[in-house]
């Protein structure tokens, strides 16, 4: 299998986060990150909040309704609730990034999984979306009331005209990418597990990899063009660096 990957001369940083992993970090200003699919079908639970202003975090019903669509991909912008832009997609070679499908807690996890504890499994213990999001956001001194609706990249979840949700298996293929460029200094919180809604009665979460780079120039164009309202959230957001 051969993955696309940045050279080491343009990447700022690189990590591996293993299937049922979680890490946190500020992708700042004029960065961009690379979320890559290692081996097909992973899930990315990811919250943006701004770094100098967490109580500024992503809303998603915002970025549905100014875009109007339900389906992220190359162009979208990812809104605060101050009108301004966390990230905005410049490049997704899988199409389809759910905005519905929220994350397990340790209780649904253990329901649909099994027990799965630390006492036999060791470090291959079961984790949940829930907890992992509230460890890494306690290094940034948040805890529970400030967890957010979270956008899962990878997977594909449409809505029929009755209202249900259809998971649809094999979104993401391996070498799969998204890049997020950030127009302000982003809190980046993420894990790497199943999709709640994903039929695999297994564990199985899988890994992916991070890479950011410096790209001060990056040609938000495209996005600046999709929707009238993304050209004023990213105006709100060039004014908030005056």
């Amino acid at each position: 299998m051969t993955t696309e990957v940045l050279t080491p001369s343009a990447a700022l940083y690189e990590e591996l986060v293993p299937g049922g992993g979680h890490t946190s970090f500020i992708l700042k200003r004029g960065q961009t990150l690379r979320i890559t699919d290692v081996q097909g079908n992973a899930n990315v639970s990811l919250m943006l909040l701004n770094a100098n202003q967490p109580s500024e975090r992503l809303n998603l019903p915002d970025t549905l309704k100014g875009q109007h669509t339900a389906r992220l991909s190359t162009g979208h912008c990812l809104y605060s609730d101050m009108g301004r832009v966390l990230a905005a997609i410049t490049a997704d070679t899988c199409g389809w990034h759910d905005s519905f499908g929220g994350v397990l807690n340790a209780a649904e996890t253990r329901e649909k999984y099994g027990q799965g504890r630390y006492q036999e499994l060791r470090n291959g213990f079961y984790r949940n979306g829930t907890d992992n999001l509230l460890v890494e956001m306690g290094k940034w001194n948040l805890d529970l009331q400030d967890l957010l609706m979270v956008l899962n990249l990878f997977s594909k979840v449409t809505v029929d005209e009755s209202g249900a949700f259809s998971f649809v298996p094999g979104n993401a293929k391996p070498g799969d990418y998204i890049e997020l460029h950030a127009p302000m200094d982003s809190l980046v919180i993420l894990t790497a597990l199943q999709h709640p809604m994903d039929p695999n009665p297994a564990y199985a979460p899988r890994p992916v990899q991070l890479a950011v780079r410096a790209e001060p120039e990056a040609d938000l164009a495209v996005s600046r063009n999709l929707r009238p309202e993304n050209g004023r959230a990213l105006h709100n957001t060039e004014r908030f660096y005056l």
